[in-house]
């Protein structure tokens, strides 16, 4: 299915703007070629590059990923010394290792996008009185309740529906930019 055979060259020496020789294509043209194919025929050369199927079809990133494994098959990667010193870094680093420093873990326990930070305090006076908003886990706690939304938070204040946001005046403008 390959229309444009790319080869995959041990690592040695090469200048990206050479002309072929000894039937191998320069760099540049390996990516041009790369960069007209159809997606088929990327997810082929991704395979036959990384030895497994990518996990995403994008086009973009199908010719990305190739064009950079070609580069570090012919440039050889990364330095022994550079290797060295990331694996120093790394042992460095003090991660917690538990459940929930796992991907998954992660992405179950984060916050909406654009939510404030756990510890955030909203305030506004509402019927003569001081009106507290605290950002926990769970969602937002006022007089020692925990509700799951801002707008809940309000309804349970104020008897009646409400943007949460708009009430604390923190939401932003119909038509603003991000």
């Amino acid at each position: 299915m390959n229309t444009t055979p790319i080869a995959l060259a041990s690592a040695t020496t090469h200048d990206p703007d050479e002309p072929a020789t000894a039937g191998r294509q320069s760099i540049t043209d390996e990516i041009v070629a790369l960069r007209s194919m159809p997606t088929p025929d990327l997810v082929d050369c991704y395979e036959e590059a990384f030895g497994k199927p990518p996990r995403s079809k994008n086009r973009d990133h199908l010719w990305r990923r190739i064009a950079w494994r070609i580069q570090e098959e012919r440039f050889g990667g990364l330095s022994q010394v550079a290797k060295r010193r990331l694996n120093e870094l790394i042992t460095e680093l003090d991660l917690p290792f538990t459940a929930a420093s796992t991907v998954r873990a992660s992405l179950e326990h984060s916050s909406k996008p654009g939510q404030p930070v756990v510890g955030t305090t909203l305030t506004r006076q509402w019927k003569g009185t001081e009106v507290r908003a605290t950002r926990v886990e769970a969602g937002w706690q006022h007089d020692a309740v925990v509700h799951r939304s801002l707008s809940a938070l309000v309804k349970s204040i104020t008897g009646t529906h409400a943007s949460g946001p708009a009430w604390f005046g923190v939401a932003k403008a119909k038509g603003a930019r991000k």
